[in-house]
């Protein structure tokens, strides 16, 4: 017996990550409905490589009663409207957006790091996947954390233009051919020109002179792992169609050397280790594209505070920053409450 799964947004990149992910790991499915805006309604999709093709229906005329669970990928606009409705009906949703991530009655959960926190998902019946460049930073932190308990963490990001949605990578692959040919670069989608760029900025600024972006990675960083860490981000956006990289610096309570480090993020749920002190011993954003790990590069001692670690951290950010870390709390959702697959 499986579930009964719904697949919010299937039209877009997350969507399509989602389906191809569900296929792949082979998830207990007895029946998938495919949803989307008015538009796109009557469309197919492609149920991973299946070679099934799943018909788009209208998410405004969709009945959740009777379905199981429902991974959105909609924004947040679209989930105020509809998440609330198919939670009240049954349906546990697993929400990509912003919208319930501080909500302090819906989970956020990153499986490798806070398992348990599942547990309180009934209060809503709806449960939050974190931002991307904070799923692949505390999957890299979680094992630290618990050797040596980090106390602050400085984190810069690089992060892909996927994270912006087709209309980012459209762009960027627009700007780069302009380019060559002596053509208008004027952005659109972006506040500056992103091919062969890069941009200190990625969602709205806030009064303290930090982005939202930004934001997000210190609170959920907070809520996820410890509420004592201390977080600061600079998040930066790059010319990479998709993959996220991130440079961490590490402070610990306890010592922690580099070699243990390594040793503990060897073993450690979720990370890969690639750490070879050669040309070409690390892992690069476009390297990591359709596969499911964390991987961890260049972990070394940071010789200028007490306790401190460095170390270069890269994942597809729709799969583990969105797709993948979805499916992956609906794993853990059927595993510990459900029980049908």
């Amino acid at each position: 017996m499986g579930y009964r799964v719904v697949v919010a947004g299937a039209t877009g990149n997350v969507g399509r990550e989602v389906l191809a992910i569900l296929a792949d790991r082979e998830f207990p499915i007895d029946e998938i409905a495919v949803l989307a805006s008015a538009r796109s309604q009557g469309d197919e999709v492609d149920f991973g490589e299946t070679g099934r093709k799943l018909k788009i229906q209208n998410i405004e005329h969709f009945d959740p009663a009777g379905w199981d669970m429902a991974i959105f990928a909609i924004g947040s606009e679209a989930t105020k409207l509809h998440a609330p409705r198919f939670a009240a009906a049954g349906c546990t949703v697993i929400d990509n957006s912003s919208l319930f991530r501080m909500d302090p009655d819906v989970p956020l959960i990153v499986p490798e790091v806070n398992p348990d926190a599942i547990d309180g998902y009934k209060a809503k019946n709806i449960i939050a996947n974190p931002n991307c460049s904070t799923a692949q930073m505390v999957v890299a932190l979680k094992p630290i954390h618990d050797a040596a308990r980090i106390t602050r963490v400085v984190v810069a990001t690089y992060q892909s233009v996927s994270g912006a949605g087709k209309a980012g990578m459209d762009e960027l692959f627009e700007q780069s051919r302009n380019i060559f040919v002596g053509d208008s670069a004027e952005p659109r989608k972006f506040t500056k020109q992103i091919a062969f760029n890069v941009i200190p900025h990625i969602d709205s600024f806030l009064d303290d002179g930090s982005t939202k972006e930004e934001w997000k990675m210190v609170v959920e960083t907070k809520k996820i792992l410890d509420p004592k860490i201390k977080v600061v981000a600079t998040c930066v956006r790059v010319p990479v169609f998709v993959g996220h990289a991130e440079a961490l610096h590490i402070e610990m309570e306890n010592e922690l050397s580099a070699e243990d480090a390594q040793k503990i993020l060897r073993e450690a749920p979720g990370v890969m280790l690639v750490d070879k002190r050669e040309d070409g011993g690390y892992v690069t954003p476009v390297e990591c594209v359709g596969d499911y790990a964390t991987f961890v590069s260049r972990v070394r001692e940071d010789p200028t505070v007490e306790n401190g670690l460095a170390l270069w951290c890269v994942s597809d950010n729709l799969r583990k920053g969105a797709a993948l870390n979805a499916v992956q709390i609906a794993e853990l959702l059927g595993r510990r409450h459900l029980k049908k697959g």
